[in-house]
């Protein structure tokens, strides 16, 4: 009876065209209507702060290298993941992020709160080489980055685009951003002034890859690793119970 159907609707066109409408239309209003809501669901964060333009830059080495595809940036409400992890991932995090980098597939660890959890050296020494630090791992080595200076003179473009796309950098944020950059990963420069005063007491300043004396893509990379889950407290002050995990024998 369904093929029946089906190849009887395959012979109307304008049949055929309406259904494609209707199915469509179900996708779009299972997407579109909870923005009617969105004022209600999206948490406020008064201390909600911008990337820096190293830790832009460091994302979109971390688009560029595909670690979106094993790692994914959003902890469940479930307990298992919230006491794996940590505290469980809020929409309002995310509100800065173009595009959003939430992911769906672990093949590795969730990074959502990875920020702050290991030195600097830890992810130097993790993105050299793996298994020098997790002996079962199956993840690439990033060694190169090490090796790569990272382009500078592409940043302030980068913030005027998020910037036309409603994050709230300043004239003089986008001005600054090559020397913001290098700033804030030679905490002893001249610049590293202006990076706190710009973006705040709480931006991590360091020279990441353990070289001060360049900029390199290791810097960015790990310098985006340390803010992860760390731009607002928000998530922290959040007390709802998370939910329990379900039973795989239910």
């Amino acid at each position: 009876m369904p093929e029946l159907f089906h190849r009887k609707l395959e012979r109307s066109a304008i049949g055929f065209v309406l259904a494609i409408i209707a199915a469509a239309s179900v996708g779009g209003i299972v997407e579109i209507a909870p923005l009617f809501t969105i004022d209600e669901t999206v948490e406020e964060a008064p201390d909600m702060r911008v990337y820096t333009p190293l830790e832009l830059a460091g994302r979109n080495i971390y688009v560029r290298e595909g670690c979106y595809a094993c790692h994914s940036q959003m902890i469940r409400t479930l307990r298992d993941e919230v006491e794996r992890y940590g505290p469980y991932s809020l929409a309002v995090e995310s509100k800065y992020d173009r595009p959003m980098l939430w992911g769906s597939k672990r093949t590795g660890p969730d990074l959502a709160r990875i920020g702050g959890k290991y030195s600097d050296a830890w992810h130097v020494a993790h993105l050299i080489n793996p298994r020098d630090v997790v002996p079962e791992s199956n993840m690439p080595a990033y060694g190169f980055l090490g090796r790569t200076a990272l382009r500078t003179d592409e940043l302030a473009d980068h913030l005027r685009v998020q910037k036309t796309l409603g994050v709230p950098y300043t004239d003089e944020m986008v001005e600054n951003a090559a020397r913001d950059a290098y700033g804030q990963a030679a905490p002893d420069s001249d610049f590293a002034a202006g990076v706190t005063e710009r973006y705040g007491d709480a931006t991590e300043m360091s020279a990441f890859d353990g070289v001060a004396t360049q900029l390199t893509e290791m810097d960015a990379l790990v310098a985006y690793l340390q803010v992860l889950g760390r731009l607002t407290e928000a998530a922290y002050q959040n007390t709802v119970a998370p939910q329990e995990a379900p039973d795989p024998n239910d």
